[in-house]
C-alpha cells in the first residue's frame, strides 16, 4: 500500500514531555509525567497502552464554584497510567508553551493540556462585568508545559503600549500586564460578532498578547 497518507507516521519525541504530532494533534507519552497530566474532556482522539480517563470537572470545588459563576473554565479529565496518548480539538491548531517559574494568562477555551506540576486559578479581567460578556480566565504558574489551541493561525503582538483585542480573539497574554474592560462608545461603532454594544480586552505594560485570526468558530444556529 502507497500514498502520501502513510507519510503521517507517528513521531517520537522526549518521554513525558508533550509534542507535536503535526500542527492539529497533540501527542503525550506518560512516561515521567509523574504519570498524569489534564486534559480538555472529549479531546482525546487516539491512545496507546494502559490509560485511564477520569472526569475532573472544573478542578476542585473552589475551581467549579467560580466556573458556576462565571461561565469560564475547563471541564478537565485527569488522563494517567502508562503509554501515548493523542489530542486534538476541532482541528484546531496546536501550541506548547513552556513555563519556566512564570505565570500566563489564558482564554479557559484556548486550553487543550497541561502538566500537573503547573498550579492554576481562575480569575476576573478587572472592570469585567456580565454586561461584557464576563471574561474570567485561567492564570497558570510554576513550571510545566501547556498545549493551547487556536482556530486560525495567530499572531504575537507585543505591548509596549496601550492595546485592545477582541474578547473572543484573544488567545493568552502575559500575566504581568494591566488587565481590563473597553466599551465601544457609540452604539452603532459594534466591533466583532454580535450585537449590542462592544467590549474589547484593553492591555497595558509590558508583555504579549496572542491573538488568534477568528472571533472563535461559528456559534450553531437553532
Amino acid at each position: 500500500m502507497r500514498g502520501e497518507l502513510l507519510t503521517k507516521s507517528e513521531r517520537s519525541g522526549e518521554p513525558g514531555r508533550f509534542m507535536l504530532q503535526n500542527e492539529r494533534m497533540l501527542k503525550v507519552d506518560l512516561a515521567g509525567t509523574g504519570g498524569f497530566f489534564y486534559a480538555r474532556q472529549g479531546s482525546m482522539v487516539a491512545y496507546q497502552g494502559d490509560v485511564d480517563f477520569a472526569y475532573e470537572g472544573a478542578g476542585g470545588l473552589g475551581k467549579m464554584f467560580k466556573k458556576a459563576l462565571t461561565g469560564e473554565g475547563m471541564s478537565l479529565m485527569k488522563v494517567s497510567g502508562s503509554g501515548d496518548v493523542f489530542l486534538a480539538q476541532d482541528a484546531d491548531e496546536i501550541f506548547i508553551l513552556e513555563l519556566e517559574d512564570e505565570a500566563v494568562t489564558v482564554n479557559g477555551r484556548a486550553v487543550l493540556a497541561f502538566e500537573s506540576s503547573l498550579t492554576w486559578d481562575i480569575n476576573r479581567v478587572e472592570g469585567a462585568s456580565m454586561m461584557s460578556g464576563g471574561l474570567f480566565n485561567t492564570t497558570f504558574t510554576g513550571r510545566g508545559m501547556i498545549a493551547v489551541v487556536t482556530h486560525g493561525t495567530p499572531v504575537v503582538l507585543q505591548v509596549d503600549e496601550p492595546t485592545h483585542v477582541d474578547m473572543q480573539a484573544a488567545v493568552l497574554w502575559s500575566a504581568g500586564l494591566q488587565s481590563s474592560i473597553r466599551k465601544t462608545a457609540k452604539l452603532g461603532a459594534v466591533i466583532g460578532r454580535g450585537s449590542g454594544e462592544a467590549y474589547q480586552l484593553a492591555l497595558q505594560g509590558h508583555g504579549i498578547v496572542v491573538v488568534q485570526a477568528s472571533e472563535g468558530h461559528p456559534i450553531p444556529q437553532g
